[in-house]
């Protein structure tokens, strides 16, 4: 089974929390979660009580482990943007999903190595996803 690692905003904001849990949920039938946690809506943007060191070792390891990265792109975030670059640079598949009306920044919606998946609600994006992660 695939590994997924899914990149979320946390300390940019977690107004969006339903809906990564949502997308976390359809991602969970077809591949295994490594961060699942971060979809959990009682997580809030004061982020995990472990250290920021332990954070980035963690999570650096995880998206090497990855197979593919999905990234939830809507809420501007430093630290996603910082991990999609990093599995960039692995040359790992990525995909980003965002709100249809977002206004992405050019970093993403420019690089031609991602694969953009825009979105009216999280629910309608299962068929997309599958086909990707199959």
């Amino acid at each position: 089974m695939k590994k997924i690692y899914f990149a979320c905003s946390i300390r940019g904001g977690r107004d969006k929390a339903e809906d990564y849990k949502k997308i976390v949920d359809i991602l969970k039938k077809y591949a295994i979660i490594l961060d699942e946690h971060v979809a959990n809506p009682k997580l809030d943007s004061t982020g995990e009580k472990i250290s920021d060191e332990d954070i980035y070792k963690r999570d650096v390891n995880w998206i090497n482990e990855c197979d593919l990265l999905v990234a939830e792109v809507t809420n501007p975030s430093l630290g996603v943007g910082y991990e999609i670059g990093y599995a960039e640079k692995l040359n790992k598949k990525i995909i980003c999903l965002y709100e249809q009306k977002t206004n992405l920044s050019g970093m993403i919606s420019g690089n031609p190595k991602l694969l953009l998946i825009s979105y009216d609600k999280p629910e309608n994006l299962e068929l997309k996803l599958k086909e990707y992660i199959k």
